[in-house]
C-alpha cells in the first residue's frame, strides 16, 4: 500500500526546501508548482490562450503577460485556476497511480494551498511547513519584487498557519535550522514506513 503524504505551508515557511529533503531520503514528490510550469508549455496553454488571449508565446504561457491579465481581477484569476487546477490535479493522480504500480511505499503531494483548496480528501497524512512569524516575513520580504502590501495579499488568502499547523498529523519547524528540519523529515518517514517484519 503507498501512503500519500500531502506536503503544505504558508509562503516562506520552507516547504520547497523540506519537499527536496524527501527526494534527498529516497521518497518521490510531486510538485505542484513544478506542474504548472510543465503544463504553462503543454496542455494549458492553449486553453489559457483561448481565455486570455496574447498571453501565450511560442505555444508555452508567457508568466509576465498572464500576471497582467489576471492582477488585480479575482474573476479572472479565479477563472484561470478553473483552467489550471483539475490539470495539476489530473497530474499528480498520474504520478500517484504510477508509484502505485511500482509498490513505492511513500509519496509526497507537494500542494501550497492543501487546506484551500480542500486537498485534505486527497491524502492520508498531512504534513505542515511552519517557521516562526517573523523569519517568515523577512525571508518572504528578501525575495525581488516582494512588498509588504504583496506579501498581506498572499497572507490573506492563505489559511493562517496555526489553523493549518492544528490540522496537521507532522509539522516541521524550519526556524530549528535545516539539519532538526532533515531530521524531523526522517521521522515522518520513519512513522510512515511499514514495520520490517522479522525474518523466520
Amino acid at each position: 500500500m503507498t501512503v500519500i503524504l500531502g506536503l503544505t505551508g504558508s509562503i516562506g515557511m520552507g516547504k520547497s526546501t523540506t519537499g527536496r529533503m524527501f527526494v534527498e531520503e529516497g521518497v518521490p514528490v510531486h510538485d505542484s508548482d513544478a506542474a504548472v510550469h510543465r503544463l504553462y508549455a503543454g496542455a494549458a496553454a492553449p486553453l489559457i490562450e483561448a481565455r486570455f488571449p496574447g498571453t501565450v508565446v511560442d505555444g508555452a504561457v508567457d508568466r509576465e503577460r498572464l500576471a497582467r491579465a489576471v492582477l488585480g481581477k479575482p474573476e479572472a484569476f479565479k477563472a484561470l485556476e478553473e483552467i489550471i487546477h483539475p490539470l495539476v490535479r489530473q497530474d499528480a493522480d498520474a504520478f500517484v497511480a504510477e508509484n502505485r504500480q511500482k509498490g513505492t511505499p511513500i509519496v509526497v503531494l507537494d500542494i501550497p494551498l492543501l487546506f484551500e483548496t480542500g486537498g485534505e480528501d486527497r491524502v492520508d497524512r498531512i504534513v505542515v511547513v511552519t517557521a516562526p512569524a517573523e523569519e517568515q516575513r523577512s525571508r518572504v520580504l528578501s525575495r525581488p519584487g516582494v512588498t509588504e502590501e504583496k506579501f498581506a495579499a498572499i497572507l490573506a488568502r492563505q489559511v493562517p498557519d496555526a489553523e493549518k499547523r492544528a490540522r496537521a498529523d507532522f509539522i516541521i519547524d524550519t526556524g530549528n535550522g535545516m539539519e532538526a528540519a532533515r531530521d524531523a523529515v526522517k521521522s515522518v518517514i520513519a512513522a510512515l514506513s511499514p514495520a520490517e517484519t522479522p525474518s523466520p
